[in-house]
């Protein structure tokens, strides 16, 4: 079954739809979630989160087995959520903000690691869009993503932290060569490790009639970025954008956990 998800939304029918939640902040945004465990998984260790008045989007993707990493990828998300929540409206730089709260992230995972020596090797992906006045704003460690889609044009706006990334980069490996490198999973920075010093962060650009998606990596793994693009540009709202694009990941196999938030902002 697929699981719909939004603060605001809790026990009540699915025909009231998430593209009916309009930002506090931006009247004209709207929004939806969306998280799938997949066709090969157990469980799924994928967390994310959709602020009710619109403000804060997490997805976080948890990795060292079902119990660890469903842990480090909700402990992730709270913390996330909670340290923003404390100081957005305080005089922190937005960017300060939202690295101290993923370092703060990776600080709460390290203490479970800790609490927990079964749970030592969990860790998690997350990718964070934040709306504080005015602006948008991401920051992201690993390789879950995002992506904004504007008219015709389709752009990775986060950079992937993996072994596979860092080598074409580097011009050792080509775009081709990634897709199917067996290392195309090892990341090289993620939340829930002692190494973790750098976040990267940036200032969004945003238009009317822009689309933004956020991602784990169990949606990029299925689909490549055309047919993602596709999906949200056909798509009426952002609810059939995340149903559409889960459902089209499990039919090229599903493997893994598959989580998808897309925003859209109106015309």
């Amino acid at each position: 079954m697929l699981a719909l998800y939004s603060e605001l939304m809790l026990n009540k029918t699915l025909d009231k739809t998430l593209d009916k939640i309009m930002s506090d902040q931006l009247p004209g945004l709207t929004f939806a979630g969306l998280s799938d465990v997949g066709l090969h998984r157990s469980a799924n260790q994928d967390s994310y989160y959709l602020s009710p008045a619109g403000d804060l989007f997490i997805v976080a993707d948890g990795m060292g087995g079902h119990a660890g990493g469903q842990e480090a990828s909700q402990l992730a998300t709270d913390t996330i959520r909670s340290h923003i929540t404390a100081h957005t409206k305080s005089i922190i730089p937005t960017l300060e903000l939202l690295e101290s709260s993923i370092l703060a992230a990776n600080t709460a995972v390290l203490a479970d690691q800790r609490q927990h020596p079964d749970r030592a090797d969990m860790g998690t992906t997350v990718v964070v869009v934040l709306l504080r006045e005015g602006q948008f704003w991401v920051a992201h460690v690993g390789d879950s993503r995002l992506y904004q889609l504007r008219e015709s044009s389709f752009v990775q706006l986060t950079q992937d932290h993996t072994w596979v990334a860092q080598a074409q980069q580097q011009g050792s490996l080509s775009a081709d060569q990634i897709q199917q490198h067996p290392w195309r999973h090892v990341l090289s920075r993620c939340v829930g490790r002692e190494d973790l010093v750098a976040v990267d962060t940036q200032l969004l650009k945003i238009e009317s009639g822009d689309r933004l998606l956020l991602c784990s990596d169990g949606l990029t793994e299925e689909l490549a970025d055309d047919a993602i693009a596709a999906c949200l540009q056909s798509a009426a709202t952002c609810e059939s954008a995340v149903v559409s694009l889960i459902a089209a990941a499990k039919a090229q196999g599903g493997r893994d956990n598959i989580t998808a938030i897309a925003l859209a902002f109106a015309q």
